[in-house]
């Protein structure tokens, strides 16, 4: 299930020892259900290391695909703000591409169909490729035509026959977890039609150096990517990037742009300013990794050195969410049920189980007024703002929240920041 690699997973070139080592953790999406506590959980080594010949960030090993995507518990439709962002994308893109009845958009990793309908009310044909069975049913259930698969050169064959080339091919959070990165790059270009676009979001490594946002690495993310080696990459698969904007979603995240045509236009002069940024900020400079490990180190002292003078106060702690991310953040810092009581979430699928090591339970967000804990770790820290505001009444009642990134804070009663 674990395969680790000495070789750059984009050139093939010889890796340098990694930068930072999260230890060996179990799968951050692998929530417990209640009955299967003291079982033993699959862990594998979660470390990060920086390929100077293509600037390529990524894990020194890789978890087999299936036994992270086949069944899956995130579904993107239970957040508010990342609907929104959908939803202007989708009008973002119809507009740039006027795409209409007689356009076609193909989305990779659709997930539960949450983008994708947005097109569809517009009238354009649309399909998705989602390899996690529970998400891909629900979004059939939703009337958005989805295949159930990975998406590989095998199904581009499948999309190729039965949709037709795009004009549009989105992939939002996905190509971070594709170890094979060139093949998969290949079977895009194949499945867009003569002047098409590629459209792909990720996380950003600038900002997850700068704000150092250690805790979204985790077993799913195979790279993390600079725009130089995206730029790399496209063009060893017949692509060129044309274009690049930073988005604010997921602590920050980058929407590239890519086409296949011959006659491609010139990159933009934003798409070079921010490569010239990133060449400035080092980014393709080994160097400006070293430091990186110390800030994190830093952060799980601050962290847990906070939460244990709580308790030590006789406060009661609780956590917000149950994201990926959180869980690559309590298990880095050895942070379980003796600190943090438990966590609430809004996916029913994730209430009533476990997060994977610490073992924490899952309830639904009533959990949170029905029992009134003095302070509450906001794990999915990048929708803080959504969280807060719905959870007004908490506050009102003297509870306070507590943000980990980039480094612990305590929200006043009137949400604002009091560094610790």
């Amino acid at each position: 299930m674990y395969d680790h690699s000495d070789k750059c997973l984009g050139c093939g070139a010889p890796m340098t020892p990694p930068f930072l080592d999260l230890n060996v953790t179990p799968l951050a999406n692998s929530y417990v259900s209640p009955d299967r506590a003291s079982a033993p959980e699959p862990s594998f080594p979660l470390a990060v290391a920086f390929c100077p010949a293509c600037y390529l960030v990524q894990l020194t090993g890789v978890v087999d695909p299936a036994a992270l995507f086949s069944e899956y518990s995130y579904f993107s439709s239970y957040s508010t703000t990342y609907l929104a962002h959908a939803s202007e994308m989708a009008t973002t893109l119809s507009d740039r591409f006027k795409l209409n009845p007689t356009s076609s958009v193909l989305e990779i990793a659709s997930n539960d169909g949450y983008l994708l309908q947005y097109f569809k009310r517009r009238n354009i044909p649309v399909l998705g490729v989602e390899p996690a069975s529970n998400i891909a049913k629900v979004a059939q259930e939703r009337d958005i035509p989805t295949l159930n698969r990975f998406f590989n050169a095998e199904t581009a064959d499948i999309v190729l026959r039965d949709f037709g080339p795009a004009d549009v091919i989105i992939a939002n959070n996905v190509v971070a977890h594709v170890a094979r990165i060139n093949d998969f790059l290949k079977a895009v270009f194949r499945c867009l039609k003569p002047g098409g676009y590629a459209v792909f979001e990720f996380p950003y490594l600038f900002d997850l150096l700068k704000h150092c946002e250690f805790d979204t690495i985790y077993h799913e993310h195979v790279f993390y990517f600079s725009l130089a080696a995206v730029q790399t990459l496209a063009t060893r698969a017949g692509l060129r990037l044309v274009d690049a904007e930073h988005q604010s979603v997921h602590g920050g995240t980058l929407r590239v742009y890519l086409t296949g045509a011959a006659e491609a236009p010139r990159p933009t002069l934003r798409l070079e300013a921010m490569l010239e940024h990133e060449r400035s900020a080092g980014l393709t400079n080994p160097e400006r990794y070293r430091d990186f490990s110390r800030q994190v180190a830093d952060i799980r002292t601050s962290l847990c050195s906070l939460l244990h003078s709580l308790r030590a106060e006789g406060k009661t702690i609780a956590a917000y969410g149950a994201p990926a991310k959180g869980n690559t953040l309590l298990n880095y810092c050895g942070i379980g049920t003796d600190l943090i009581e438990f966590t609430v979430d809004r996916s029913p699928h994730k209430q009533n189980r476990l997060l994977p090591g610490s073992h924490i339970p899952v309830y639904d967000p009533g959990e949170l007024l029905r029992r009134q804990p003095d302070y509450t770790l906001i794990l999915p820290w990048n929708i803080s703002a959504e969280i807060i505001e719905d959870q007004a009444e908490y506050v009102a009642n003297g509870g306070r929240f507590i943000l980990p990134i980039p480094k612990p804070v305590v929200l006043s009663g009137k949400s604002q920041p009091a560094l610790v």
